[in-house]
């Protein structure tokens, strides 16, 4: 029986510092009602490490003039700059009949979905969100629920300096190798993950997509 598919809005901010972003995303959970149609923002951040609520100072090792952001979502700390798909899907889990399991499930089909058709087997690990391959991470994930609705959300490594994961402990786990998709598959372009990976989280979340307003090219 085919179920009938609820709209989501998609909104291309571009590059965008991450914590108006971050603000802008507790604000529209905050004034959200009802009615208001669920979002997906796509960004890219300049340089910036962020630090989940459970994070601990240990695990940044050396900043070395990169800001760390204090934040409410899940987990511990990691990285996010240009050349990383970042993802905040902004849904109402209740209205949509989701749990926030199934959610994080459901982004981290996706993301293994978007790399299998670049040829690359991406696994989830037992106990630790995010998507993984050989061992090493190439996705993250960390939600908030507030008022029954989801902010924050993924970073998917695509063809970015990787350089900075040295500098901390991602995650929390001291030595954790970190990847991303221009590695293992040189043909990976930017703009066309981002829509496959679209493509894929919609289908597997069961909404259609609708362009929002705000659409930049993002080239990277």
């Amino acid at each position: 029986m085919d179920t009938v598919k609820a709209d989501i809005k998609l909104n291309y901010l571009g590059l965008k510092n991450y914590e108006p972003i971050w603000r802008a995303m507790q604000t529209f959970t905050d004034k959200r009602d009802e009615n208001t149609l669920d979002e997906l923002w796509m960004v890219q951040h300049p340089p910036v490490f962020t630090q989940g609520q459970a994070g601990k100072a240990e695990h940044i090792l050396n900043p070395a003039g990169i800001p760390v952001i204090q934040v409410d979502r899940g987990g511990q700390v990691t990285y996010h700059g240009p050349g990383q798909i970042v993802l905040y899907p902004l849904i109402d889990l209740k209205r949509h009949k989701i749990g926030i399991k199934a959610l994080v499930n459901g982004i981290e089909e996706a993301l293994i979905q978007t790399m299998a058709e670049y040829d690359v087997v991406a696994k989830r690990k037992e106990k630790a969100p995010g998507v993984y391959v050989d061992g090493k991470k190439i996705a993250s994930l960390g939600l908030r629920v507030r008022k029954g609705c989801t902010f924050h959300g993924l970073a998917f490594n695509i063809r970015m300096d990787l350089e900075p994961f040295f500098r901390i402990n991602p995650c929390g786990y001291a030595g954790l190798e970190v990847t991303q998709l221009s590695e293992l598959n040189p043909d990976a372009e930017f703009e066309k993950v981002q829509e496959i990976l679209i493509k894929n989280l919609c289908e597997i979340l069961n909404f259609t997509c609708k362009m929002g307003p705000a659409h930049h090219n993002q080239k990277t």
